[in-house]
């Protein structure tokens, strides 16, 4: 087997010499920059160069798509959470609101109760004197 070839990619044929099986994507990126590869083995030293950087080309681009997919599903959750975030928030500030008027009306009562019970007990005093028997 050829060191610089996956065996994936290699094929024997009559025995005696391997064949260089390519992908789809080596073949656009060779015909892309130009170059044609023979379809057996051994390649030179120049073709190995060659096929090494079509295939690491390869791998980045895909490496590339998976990382912006990876992104773009964080960036969803992101945007997913911040929308339940904005909803919590917004109903918890329409609960302090309407506490806080309760708690103000309630202070109101209780104002109105206290000069009631200081008025009363005021009376009280003055109507007249109690006996005991």
């Amino acid at each position: 087997q050829h060191p610089q070839v996956p065996s994936a990619l290699l094929r024997q044929s009559q025995g005696q010499f391997q064949e260089l099986v390519l992908t789809e994507d080596e073949k656009k990126l060779l015909a892309k920059e130009g170059v044609s590869l023979p379809t057996q083995l051994p390649l030179t030293k120049y073709e190995e160069r060659v096929l090494k950087k079509i295939r690491r080309k390869i791998r980045n681009k895909q490496s590339a798509q998976e990382s912006r997919k990876k992104k773009k599903e964080y960036i969803d959750g992101l945007e997913s959470r911040m929308s339940a975030c904005t909803a919590q928030n917004q109903e918890l500030q329409r609960k302090v609101l309407h506490l806080e008027k309760q708690n103000s009306s309630l202070l109101e009562q209780l104002k109105k109760l206290q000069a009631l019970v200081v008025q009363s007990s005021n009376k009280a005093a003055q109507t007249g004197t109690c006996i005991a028997v």
